[in-house]
């Protein structure tokens, strides 16, 4: 199916510009995986993406997810909710000076509990960590819209830039996994006729 897609990047060039998000309760926890391996890796992005049309990755092979792993300034950290992988973010600081939040997303059975802009609040904290002089990610409106977009800006990140260009995407979301179905919140993306695709 062809669909029009809206990217937004978005940046932060100061720390004192973030907005953070207030505490999760005490049974969320944040740790780095400092060990990132493939399983982990296709597991978070299935499982936080399925819903979300995230598609780019779906065909690595298991080399592709090491080399992925493999350079010192590319972090995983998890999002624990009573010990459950429940979000996470994975961050590139490969580029001199910036840090890209390329990946970022809450897992579907924890949306709506307020733990999205804590866990974006943590990423952008890392990336400053991390010796940047940028934090930037980008969304599009495949994504969890207009949550995913509305959750970057009150962080206090800034549009720079807003591409729409036409997309060949799947009739529905690929799930989890094959077979599995799409569970709880989903992207509906418009058909070219104007009606969801859902």
């Amino acid at each position: 199916m062809l669909v029009d897609v809206t990217t937004w990047s978005l940046e932060t060039k100061d720390p004192s510009e973030l907005q953070p998000s207030p505490s999760p309760p005490e049974s969320v926890q944040l740790r780095q995986a400092s060990k990132p391996t493939p399983e982990l890796g296709r597991f978070l992005y299935t499982a936080a993406g399925g819903n979300w049309y995230w598609f780019n990755r779906l065909g690595w092979t298991y080399d592709q997810w090491l080399d992925r792993f493999s350079p010192e300034r590319v972090e995983v950290w998890v999002m624990y909710s009573a010990g459950t992988p429940a979000g996470f973010f994975e961050l590139d600081g490969c580029v001199e000076g910036d840090v890209e939040i390329a990946y970022f997303g809450v897992m579907p059975q924890f949306l709506g509990q307020k733990l999205g802009g804590w866990l974006l609040s943590e990423a952008i904290r890392r990336g400053w960590a991390m010796g940047a002089q940028r934090v930037w990610v980008h969304t599009c409106s495949l994504d969890a819209q207009p949550q995913a977009l509305a959750n970057y800006q009150a962080r206090g990140m800034r549009v720079f830039k807003e591409v729409t260009e036409p997309m060949e995407v799947p009739e529905v979301t690929p799930g989890p996994w094959p077979g599995a179905g799409v569970r709880g919140p989903r992207m509906v993306v418009p058909s070219p006729s104007g009606r969801g695709s859902g």
